[in-house]
């Protein structure tokens, strides 16, 4: 059959239901879990500013002493804490395009040159009629000095470093950071190819 080529992509259409998570998916460490307890929220929004309210995020993450609780992070001099879980999920309100991650602060974590990378939370998302996810690091704003010799931070147009960061919420809430995902527009946040 020569003439044929290969079957072009689609979106996923309204009749495809991705497995959004489940309930407390969205917290990462348990509280017996060591390390500085924290929240991230904000909400995950399209090209003209809407709420998208069907997003499914997955974080991975280190721990509060800076290893990720995966077969490749195999430095057993920094110990796994139980009840961490380095993975979770969070979807969106389907009103507010709201999401929320509970978990710990985590450590820096090596960078290939062998320097330590600022704390960070590695995003994935994903939503109906994306055909692949898109990719993103959350840093956090009270971590000035480390993000600036963060090597992957480094790489990112200064300009548009500021929208890879989550800012600390009131002074009344110290564990709250706000990081808005924004899909287009003048503040789209920065995505990164895998």
């Amino acid at each position: 059959m020569a003439g044929l080529g290969q079957t072009p992509s689609q979106t996923l259409g309204p009749y495809f239901s991705l497995r959004l998570g489940a309930e407390g998916e969205n917290m990462l460490a348990g509280p017996d879990v060591p390390g500085r307890r924290i929240r991230v929220a904000g909400q995950v929004l399209d090209g003209d500013g809407q709420p998208i309210e069907d997003a499914l995020i997955e974080v991975w993450q280190a721990n509060t002493a800076g290893r990720y609780r995966h077969p490749d992070d195999n430095r057993t001099e920094i110990a796994l804490d139980d009840g961490f879980t380095g993975f979770g999920r969070a979807l969106t309100d389907f009103q507010t395009g709201e999401y929320l991650i509970e978990t710990v602060k985590p450590g820096p974590v090596p960078d290939p040159e062998g320097e330590l990378q600022a704390p960070h939370l590695n995003f994935i998302i994903q939503a109906r009629g994306m055909l692949n996810p898109s990719f993103t690091r959350v840093y956090f704003s009270d971590e000035e000095e480390a993000n600036r010799a963060d090597l992957v931070l480094g790489m990112v147009p200064s300009e548009r470093r500021r929208t890879l960061i989550a800012e600390r919420g009131a002074p009344g809430d110290p564990q709250a950071y706000r990081f808005d995902i924004r899909f287009q527009g003048d503040d789209e946040t920065v995505f990164f190819e895998f």
